[in-house]
């Protein structure tokens, strides 16, 4: 059996030629195998057929047994030269024919030189491709954080903007006073309030004692 692994044969078959001679060397071998069980059944059959004969079926066997080992010897030898004739000539893609999906190494070829340098070349620029999408995904969460910071600050500013409303409408229009005022609408409304908190607990109390 042949020891080159003739991969570009195996591209174009779609198998291997090994494989191929492999599976026919053993489908004959098979049939070999049956043939010598039909003619040894053949050769009792006759012997039955003499009264007084002394050769007994483990003679028999032993006959057949001894042709067998003949026979795969000699067929052993024809089927490696029709495995060098078929490997050679059928089952061979010669060296100068392109597979159609290889027609591109035919117009661009290179050294292995320039494939190795054109290898580099792709790592370094794959290396580039992931600093350039790391930098980008923290450009974009500095953008995020910065576009709260905005949301807040108009939030703030809005916040600033109705105050000076309310203070304008009661007629407070310096800061201080309007703050002042805020801090007593706020200080009437904690009141308020704990009134009602107070409230709220005497009548769970109430509630409670009923």
């Amino acid at each position: 059996m042949s020891v080159d692994p003739m991969a570009y044969e195996a591209q174009f078959f779609g198998f291997t030629p090994q494989t191929c001679m492999l599976r026919v060397y053993i489908a004959f071998q098979d049939y070999l195998f049956e043939m010598m069980l039909v003619v040894e059944s053949v050769i009792l059959k006759k012997l039955d057929a003499f009264p007084g004969c002394k050769v007994s079926p483990s003679q028999v066997r032993k006959s057949t047994e001894k042709f067998l080992l003949f026979m795969k010897e000699h067929f052993d030898q024809l089927f490696s030269k029709m495995e060098e004739v078929l490997l050679q000539l059928v089952l061979n893609v010669p060296r100068h024919v392109l597979l159609p999906e290889d027609k591109a190494h035919e117009q661009y070829p290179c050294t292995e030189e320039q494939f190795q340098a054109l290898q580099d070349e792709i790592r370094q620029l794959q290396q580039q491709y992931r600093a350039e999408a790391s930098a980008g995904q923290a450009l974009h969460a500095e953008l995020e954080e910065q576009e709260a910071v905005r949301a807040e600050l108009e939030k703030i500013l809005q916040w600033f903007d109705g105050l000076e409303n309310i203070c304008r409408e009661h007629g407070t229009g310096n800061f201080k006073e309007s703050f002042a005022f805020l801090t007593q609408n706020s200080k009437k409304l904690q009141d308020v309030l704990r009134d009602v908190e107070e409230k709220r607990k005497k009548i769970k109390q109430h509630d409670q004692l009923l």
